[in-house]
């Protein structure tokens, strides 16, 4: 399997618009970004609350 390169990225988030509408975008954006940094947090061990 190869890795993926920036022609199937723009590929998938075409799809992605097409799935949600541009205007949930943000919203799952900033979603995703909260559940990266709290995967993140669990990684290190802490459990810090802002």
């Amino acid at each position: 399997m190869g890795r993926i390169g920036w022609p199937e990225l723009l590929v998938i988030l075409v799809i992605v618009l097409l799935l949600v509408g541009t205007r949930r975008l943000p919203e799952i954006g900033r979603s995703l970004g909260e559940a990266i940094r709290e995967f993140q947090r669990a990684m290190r061990g802490g459990s810090r609350k802002r």
